[in-house]
């Protein structure tokens, strides 16, 4: 473990922010790295549980009070190994998770968790800083071809393990670059995009082609990958958005959550938008309808295109500031948080109920909300009116998209329309296509989609090989 008596004798501390005043004038990242003697004293936390919670916290499964004691002593390259042994982009998940361990840390039934996100953070930073990430090319080549159909996290992460158990690994991407929401949904302010320029680099260093622009299904017929392959991947994603089902959807000025962010990454990433219709900020009042990250990410990303204003509706009631952690320990418990572009100047409405979207001659005017009861139904004579020139729906997503790839595969799906598919073996019901991360469970968590793309890359080189020496 760390230090015996650290989390008695050291006081759990955050990352630090850029004061929001200033980081609301750009869309680089604002966090500011803990330094090396700090993350020691945050690691020496760790008190290395005889039942380790953060473990099963943590979907990939980190080894963290193991490697939380090697950066007490010092050793930050075996931290490295250690760490990149169960996550392929440590540095992916110490940006954007939001750290699921850390709610099951034993700590945390004080409310004083180690810092364990920061603290992967940092190590990854280490890794890079001292050239310690370096390919790892296979000593062989098994002959056989892999199609790995969307080059999200899920994809990224099972394209890198096939291609370095020696399969040639070939990723279909429609996008002009690699990865998926995690470049084209997570805003830069979260994670600047070079993070996964890198790791691609790497990749292609390890054997893995990239094929950009080819939308499969669409530009290229999904039989033809099928046959072309011995096996297939599917890793697209759910980015199917859920319809709210709102009188007035069709107003100029009303636009999902997704398309917005797109749009706002390929700017800042140099990308053509031509053939568009522009979705900016600037100057006008926004309503985010929604309450979860996609919602937050909205809202940094208008505050920083100069929105006058910017309101949150969340049908939800407001959670309580603290859990009951006798009920909820060690798992995600429901509480009130505040991400920082909520800090940055969103108003919240909870407990409150969009009833429909008005507009004048074609154009968004306000958004018609009600109060809600417990049972999150409005209530009569509670209605009001917010004035809206921008409306951003980011409610969740309803499952994969349904035009192109999954028209022409005839594969079976769960009742959430999803690819049906089960976490061992990762087959669909077509023989030698396999699926894994969103489009198999369901929009989820980054670190979910590294676990899922890890061991459907096992499930697929035990299928071509017999057997594997991949880890799950």
């Amino acid at each position: 473990m760390g230090k015996i008596t650290g989390f008695l004798e050291i006081d759990r501390q955050s990352q630090a922010y850029e004061p929001a005043a200033d980081r609301v004038r750009h869309f680089r990242e604002f966090t500011l790295p803990m330094d090396e003697r700090e993350a020691g004293r945050q690691a020496a936390r760790c008190m290395d549980c005889g039942v380790p919670y953060c473990h099963t916290g943590c979907p990939v499964n980190n080894q963290i009070p193991d490697w939380n004691d090697l950066i007490y002593a010092g050793n930050w390259e075996a931290a490295s190994r250690d760490l990149h042994s169960t996550n392929n982009f440590p540095e992916f998940t110490g940006k954007v998770c939001p750290a699921p361990c850390e709610e099951a840390c034993t700590l945390n039934l004080d409310d004083a968790p180690v810092t364990i996100k920061s603290i992967e953070e940092a190590i990854a930073d280490r890794a890079w800083a001292e050239g310690w990430v370096k390919p790892q090319p296979p000593d062989k080549l098994t002959g056989k071809r892999v199609a790995v159909i969307g080059s999200g996290p899920a994809g990224l992460a099972a394209a890198q393990q096939l291609a370095r158990a020696g399969h040639d690994v070939h990723v279909f991407e429609k996008q002009a670059h690699a990865g998926g929401l995690l470049r084209y949904g997570i805003p830069d302010f979260k994670m600047e995009k070079h993070h996964i320029e890198r790791r691609v680099e790497q990749m292609i260093a390890e054997g893995v082609t990239f094929h950009y622009g080819v939308n499969v299904g669409i530009d290229i017929p999904a039989d033809e990958i099928v046959d072309g392959h011995d096996a297939v991947l599917i890793t697209t994603g759910a980015e199917r958005p859920r319809d709210p089902g709102l009188p007035g959807m069709e107003l100029d000025g009303v636009h999902y959550a997704m398309p917005y962010l797109i749009q706002q990454n390929k700017r800042l990433g140099g990308e053509s938008l031509a053939g568009e219709e522009p979705i900016l900020a600037g100057g006008k009042r926004v309503v985010v309808i929604g309450g979860g990250d996609t919602a937050s990410d909205c809202i940094g990303t208008a505050i920083r295109q100069g929105a006058v204003e910017v309101v949150q509706l969340d049908i939800r009631p407001r959670p309580p500031v603290r859990e009951n952690k006798l009920l909820t320990w060690p798992y995600w418990p429901t509480k009130f948080r505040t991400s920082s572009s909520q800090e940055e100047g969103a108003k919240r409405e909870f407990s409150c109920a969009t009833l429909g979207l008005v507009g004048e001659n074609g154009v968004l005017t306000g958004v018609k909300a009600a109060r809600c009861d417990e049972r999150r139904r409005p209530m009569d004579g509670t209605e009001f009116v917010i004035p809206a020139d921008l409306v951003l729906i980011a409610i969740g997503f309803a499952g994969p998209q349904e035009h192109g790839l999954l028209q022409e595969l005839p594969l079976e799906r769960d009742p959430r329309s999803n690819i049906l598919a089960d976490t061992e073996r990762y087959m669909t019901s077509e023989r030698k296509v396999f699926a894994a991360g969103d489009v198999r469970r369901g929009q989820s968590l980054v670190v979910w989609a590294i676990r899922e793309g890890r061991q459907a890359a096992r499930a697929v080189d035990e299928f071509l090989m017999g057997t594997s020496n991949l880890p799950r």
